[in-house]
């Protein structure tokens, strides 16, 4: 994983990421591309974008799909520090990754992480062989300690997506509102847990490819912050 562009930033239309999109899945082997960055950054939601146009050569397979079980976080004592690093499956993650590389596996199932339940569904992703794109997010793809220090290098290539502070708060709040949380719960756990898994995402950001901040994204009005779904 080079960093010579890692102080850099891009910035850049949907548009022109979908047509980078389009080159990485244009060679005879399939490809991986990583979307990483702090929570609230936009990285679901730019990688639905680039499945939508590449379908049916591209899928996504996130990295939540590895989220501990709740009850396994209750019996670690991590319920309240859901997200950190140490509340995933990173091993399975890399055993993953190295299966979606192998040429040999001609289907490979994913988890995916249903926000709706808190809970993660094994199997629910299906990606066939001559899917020539994968498209993988979440926050610690770049994280260089123990298990998930192996992940970048079975990545072609990871974008790092940024956007400023506020707005990025803001469609945090947004999210844990839409799934229950009061607003005063859900801005408590924006600015304590998730804002401390922002800090560990962001000490890793020289590792990546690019940076890059969507040229869209520049504006904080409430229809972009409402716009994340999930761990983008």
């Amino acid at each position: 994983m080079s960093a010579t562009e890692s102080e850099s930033v891009h910035s850049l239309t949907r548009e022109q990421l979908i047509d980078e999109a389009h080159t990485l899945a244009g060679g005879d082997a399939r490809r991986i591309l990583g979307l990483t960055g702090p929570p609230g950054v936009g990285k679901s939601e730019l990688a639905a974008t680039l499945v939508r146009a590449l379908d049916p050569n591209a899928l996504l397979v996130p990295m939540d799909g590895f989220h501990l079980a709740q009850a396994e976080l209750a019996r670690l004592g991590r319920e309240d520090r859901k997200g950190a690093p140490d509340t995933f499956d990173a091993a399975g993650y890399v055993s993953l990754l190295r299966r979606l590389r192998d040429p040999d596996e001609q289907l490979v199932y994913a988890p995916l992480f249903r926000r709706e339940i808190e809970e993660p569904v094994a199997g629910a992703i299906a990606i066939p062989r001559q899917v020539q794109l994968v498209i993988t997010e979440g926050n610690y793809l770049l994280l260089d300690e123990n298990d998930w220090a192996s992940v970048a290098n079975l990545l072609d290539e990871v974008w790092y997506l940024e956007l400023d502070e506020e707005t990025r708060i803001e469609r945090l709040i947004a999210r844990h509102m839409r799934y229950g949380k009061t607003h005063s719960a859900a801005r408590a756990w924006a600015l304590g847990s998730d804002e401390r898994n922002a800090r560990v995402v962001k000490e890793s950001r020289a590792r990546a490819d690019r940076i890059i901040r969507l040229a869209e994204d520049t504006s904080t009005s409430p229809s972009r912050a409402d716009c994340s779904q999930s761990s983008g």
